[in-house]
């Protein structure tokens, strides 16, 4: 496993001591309090598990500007998107030193963190403008993580942050949610050294399957880590729970034991394309990962990025040595009628359009729904069961 980035131990935010933890709650019931927008509350998620390593808390506006533009902080720190608590209001918590942070997506509204803090400052127009430019590539409102970013607020509280609890993904997800601590002494206790990784919103598909065979084989991993996101996502999006049984199952039935780990992480999804797949990068590498599969449109969304932006932002704006991770380059993965089995595209220039297997997201939708098997050369039958009794329930609402 290599070392996490930016420092040389993991130091995650999460509060583990149980009597420090109590009494951070007590102390909580008597502080100013405000219900925090969901990206913050899962961006103190991450900073709980140790995936936001080596950062303290919520980013100020200086850093917030040098990230976006120039992916550092201030003080020189390689970091590819802010991270920041954004509000509408801070009449509740104004001239507060102290204050304690409400989780939005669970019942009640619990104190999730309790943040020292260091500035209130309001993000202008022109600012507001800038990072979003920088972040996702564009300013249309129409780009889910463009409204999302820009409807929370204009005011930044920054600060460093304990974490008291993981939000719901830790009782939602038992099985699955795990923090980047976790995930390393899980791949301790296989004996794993050289890992890829595997980044994933969405079922996988007999190509992603493949993609992760190809992945391991081609750099000698020890070992598989499928790392899904367990947070909100756009409208049309699968749930965490469908996508989380489809992976199991298909782990279960097609890998060898021990050779794939299951997990998840307590992140909204932002749909920046390159930057978040330089996001992903920094969070798998906490996680002891050596390798990061980055495939075509990772972490995009309509058309707003080229298919292989994500791919060239590591050769062309990654600093060299700015991260130890590498990144495994895949291409589009499809089924290959003439050899019989899934490929890299790139490898079969005397392939046809008609030499491929090729299904549309809303095919499938469209297929499941009416309760059609999906060919097995895209997907396997375990996995379009379980897909099938989705679309169907969905259909019959």
């Amino acid at each position: 496993m290599i070392k996490p980035h930016g420092s040389e131990t993991l130091n995650p935010l999460y509060v583990a001591d149980d009597a420090k933890r109590a009494q951070l709650e007590n102390e909580a019931k008597d502080l100013p309090s405000v219900v925090v927008c969901s990206a913050a509350a899962a961006n103190a998620v991450m900073l709980a598990g140790g995936y936001f390593n080596p950062l303290k808390g919520y980013m100020n506006l200086k850093d917030s500007l040098s990230v976006a533009e120039h992916m550092k902080t201030t003080d020189g720190l390689f970091w590819p998107v802010p991270v920041v608590n954004v509000l509408q209001d801070v009449s509740a918590i104004k001239d507060a030193k102290r204050i304690a942070l409400r989780d939005p997506n669970v019942e009640g509204n619990p104190v999730l963190a309790i943040q020292d803090v260091e500035a209130i400052e309001e993000i202008s127009d022109d600012q507001m403008k800038l990072m979003t430019e920088k972040i996702y590539r564009t300013t249309d409102m129409e780009h889910p993580g463009v409204k999302a970013f820009n409807s929370v607020g204009r005011f930044l509280v920054s600060g460093p942050i304990q974490v008291l609890n993981f939000s719901y993904f830790a009782t939602d997800f038992p099985d699955t949610f795990r923090t980047a601590v976790q995930i390393r002494e899980e791949m301790q206790k296989l004996g794993w050294e050289k890992v890829v990784a595997f980044q994933t919103r969405n079922p996988m598909h007999r190509a992603h399957e493949e993609l992760c065979r190809m992945a391991k084989e081609a750099v000698n991993a020890d070992g598989i880590l499928i790392h899904m996101l367990l947070g909100k996502l756009k409208k049309g999006d699968i749930p965490a729970d469908v996508r989380d049984a489809c992976i199991r199952k298909m782990v279960e039935v097609y890998f060898p034991p021990n050779t794939v780990l299951v997990t998840g992480y307590g992140f909204d999804m932002l749909y920046a394309g390159p930057r978040e797949a330089v996001l992903h990068a920094v969070f798998r590498q906490n996680c002891g990962c050596t390798h990061l599969i980055v495939g075509r449109d990772h972490a995009g969304v309509g058309s707003y990025y080229g298919a292989f932006d994500a791919q060239t932002i590591f050769k062309d704006e990654v600093p060299e040595g700015a991260l130890k991770i590498k990144i495994f380059e895949a291409d589009h993965t499809a089924y290959s009628k003439k050899l019989g089995k899934v490929i890299m595209m790139r490898d079969a220039p005397d392939h046809t359009k008609e030499d491929w297997v090729f299904l549309s997201g809303t095919k499938v939708r469209e297929m499941l729904s009416r309760g059609e098997n999906l060919p097995p050369e895209f997907s396997r039958p375990e996995v379009a069961a379980i897909l099938m009794k989705h679309y169907q329930a969905q259909a019959s609402k």
